[in-house]
């Protein structure tokens, strides 16, 4: 795990974001509880306190799609 993160459960079960602090902060938002792959939902620089309602929408968006493409392949 890396040093500096927190799980996101307000975007998905199993979902964390990773804080990269420097200058500049950024956040990676990724989910890893799938055996073929980590997936990165959404990666982007943070410009206040809080994470912008706009980023968690996006990040929600992002892993019902890799859910639906996930399920898909199953059901082939």
């Amino acid at each position: 795990m890396p040093t500096d993160w927190k799980p996101m459960p307000t975007v998905g079960a199993g979902v964390t974001e990773i804080r990269v602090r420097g200058r500049l902060e950024h956040r990676i938002i990724y989910i890893a509880k799938f055996e073929e792959a980590v997936y990165v939902l959404h990666a982007f620089r943070k410009k206040s306190q809080r994470t912008s309602a706009a980023d968690l929408k996006l990040a929600r968006a992002r892993l019902k799609e890799v859910e639906a493409q996930r399920r898909s392949r199953k059901e082939k």
